[in-house]
């Protein structure tokens, strides 16, 4: 670094949340710093070697649409590729990869390297400067002062990390790194709440020396695999296979026996953990009914040597790890490469956020990732890309990108932080949203590629090509529905000759009817691509509930649109119920739609601040 350089963002932190925001600010035309404690643990994958699943596959489809990079790094490290639900409605299917673990971090940090306008270098930040309430730039170990106009902050598990292996406990944001106390003393000094949660990772094991034939052998989908990024056409890497195995009662009793070691059951932790992805020791005492559970044995790449134990996340001391493996059928003589711990840090609980992800205590300053209590590479990267394009349209003045809760799994995810904020690490999955019928992987770009193109990170010739494709799913939809099928035609396609008469698109309304069945009436016509004849078959087959949900998704907009002044004294309105002053005062809410959606407020309440504030006396003074 150059003395008294300054760059118009800087990121902290070079995790997928960082490598997000710092991609994005740099594609979106701005000077951009990447700070990391270690430049050779770029998009480290720590837990396990898989990228996607439900809700979580829509947030890396919803990443690529935005011009993110994380899409098509799982594509290119993927070795082994499945689509889930697929016995389920449109609405929770889902792509999963299994990732070569190096190779993906291997190849982000290549994209980081090339990135024109993207510096990263190895320091540790130490301390944010602020000035006049916003932020300045920052101090790293050695001394130096970094000047910067915006500053995203992805600190992972970091922020005065703790290591937990057994009854020992040491400094650590993950094993073999270093931990970050002064950055979590300087937040505070900012006026942050900070809180803690915990999480941990399984053992990972010697590839050749588990036993796969006591296994069952778990193929990914050869023949069709499902890609995340609309761009990748095929690949080139072999397709392994994952393995699945079971704890048993031998399993569950030696566990039981040795809580007396587990820092989760003495008091050593004191962070909360993930209640979706909780420890073997946890499980094995919550769900005391069950007599087994299932754990996936995951390859770490092509020519890894070591295998990860999904499942079998553990903070146990390494000697009672080994005896675990013992009684877990194939992994009798696993030899252990590296052991599973439980990793403790500091968060920023998110009410403190605006949906832009910027601080509301300190302007210019955005948090992303795991320092926002989420969980998981995917949420912490489509964080990362929203709080990037966010310091883009800050800084030229724009209004910053907020995504609803009917536009994108991301805006769920953001929407359900800074409302309800979170106590324990946060985790995506299908159910939380209202609409995800009509937030598909498959639609992803079409709800979503418009905003990245806005914010210079989609090049204009994918602009031109998302356009041209839905203009040929309009003009295909036009013709099916002009289009009746005769009583000969009507048998071709497998129905009967009383469907003579019925559009194509009343037919293609059946299940047993697809855009590939059709096609046989018109075997001259071009076919739409796998990816657009999946759209116009879900619009097809789910109209009616869709139609329902544009409507809901329309009438939730109106109370998006609906603005809340930032200068109300919430506590001074006497009108409303002292819980609800209580929480409003609490999260600060944008929008009355917002209001609503924060518990404890109700909908009398609700509708006594939307006439407060259309009287023009919001915070007292006229508007």
């Amino acid at each position: 670094m150059r003395k008294n350089e300054s760059y118009e963002v800087i990121v902290i932190g070079a995790g997928h949340a960082g490598c997000e925001a710092a991609l994005a600010g740099a594609r979106a035309g701005l000077s951009t710093l990447l700070l990391t404690v270690n430049l050779d643990a770029v998009a480290r994958v720590s837990c396990n070697p898989a990228i996607g699943g439900t809700g979580k596959g829509q947030l890396v489809c919803e990443i690529d649409a935005l011009g993110g990079e994380m899409a098509r790094a799982a594509d290119a490290c993927g070795i082994q590729f499945r689509l889930l639900n697929t016995s389920k409605g449109a609405a929770v299917q889902a792509p999963r990869a299994q990732i070569d673990r190096r190779g993906y971090a291997a190849y982000m940090r290549q994209v980081v390297e090339k990135q024109s306008g993207l510096v990263a270098q190895q320091g540790e930040v130490t301390e944010i400067i602020t000035g006049a309430g916003r932020f300045r730039g920052v101090r790293l170990r050695a001394g130096e002062v970094v000047r910067g106009k915006r500053c995203v902050l992805t600190s992972g598990t970091f922020l005065g990390g703790m290591i937990h292996l057994g009854l020992t406990s040491y400094p650590g944001g993950r094993d073999g790194e270093t931990a970050c106390s002064e950055l979590s003393t300087c937040l505070r000094h900012l006026g942050f709440e900070l809180g803690r949660l915990k999480t941990g990772t399984s053992p990972r094991l010697q590839g050749d020396s588990v036993d796969y034939r006591k296994m069952k052998e778990q193929l990914g989908d050869l023949a069709a695999p499902r890609f995340f990024s609309r761009d990748t056409e095929s690949i080139s890497r072999e397709q392994i296979s994952c393995h699945i195995t079971y704890t048993g009662q031998a399993t569950h009793r030696l566990i039981k026996r040795h809580l007396d070691k587990s820092p989760l059951f003495t008091g050593r932790i004191s962070g909360i953990g993930p209640r979706y992805c909780p420890s073997i020791e946890t499980k094995v005492t919550r769900f005391s009914d069950k007599p087994r559970h299932q754990l996936f044995i995951e390859p770490e790449g092509n020519t890894a040597a070591e295998v990860y134990v999904n499942g079998l996340a553990t903070s146990l001391p390494q000697d009672v790890q080994r005896k675990m493996l013992k009684t877990i059928p194939g992994l009798q003589d696993a030899i252990i490469t590296r052991p599973g711990y439980a990793v403790e840090y500091d968060y920023c609980p998110p009410y403190q956020l605006r949906a832009s992800l910027e601080s509301k205590q300190v302007a210019g300053l955005y948090f992303a990732g795991q320092i926002n209590g989420t969980s998981g590479y995917e949420e912490a990267a489509a964080q990362g890309i929203i709080a990037g394009i966010n310091c883009a349209h800050s800084l030229r003045g724009e209004k910053p990108l907020v995504l609803g809760r009917g536009e994108a799994y991301i805006g769920v995810m953001i929407d359900d932080l800074i409302t309800k904020s979170t106590e324990e690490p946060y985790r995506v999955f299908s159910a939380r949203a209202e609409y995800r019928l009509s937030l598909r992987c498959d639609n992803a770009a079409r709800r979503l590629l418009k905003h990245g193109a806005a914010a210079g990170l989609i090049a204009p010739a994918a602009a031109r090509r998302q356009t041209r494709e839905e203009k040929r799913l309009a003009e295909e939809r036009r013709r099916l529905s002009g289009t009746h099928i005769g009583a000969k035609q009507a048998v071709k396609l497998g129905c009967v000759k009383s469907d003579a008469g019925k559009t194509a698109w009343e037919l293609l309304k059946r299940p047993e009817v697809s855009c590939a069945v059709l096609a046989r009436l018109w075997p001259k016509r071009e076919r739409l691509s796998g990816r657009e004849a999946e759209q116009l078959e879900v619009e097809a087959k789910y109209e009616g509930y869709l139609k329902r949900q544009r409507q809901e998704i329309e009438r939730l907009r109106e109370g998006e649109n609906f603005r809340l002044p930032r200068d109300i004294d919430y506590q001074s309105l006497t009108f409303l119920r002292l819980e609800s002053r209580e929480k409003l005062a609490r999260v600060k809410p944008e929008t009355i739609g917002q209001a609503s959606r924060i518990s404890g407020v109700n909908p009398v309440d609700t509708v006594r601040l939307m006439v407060h504030v259309r009287s023009g006396l919001a915070g007292g003074k006229k508007r």
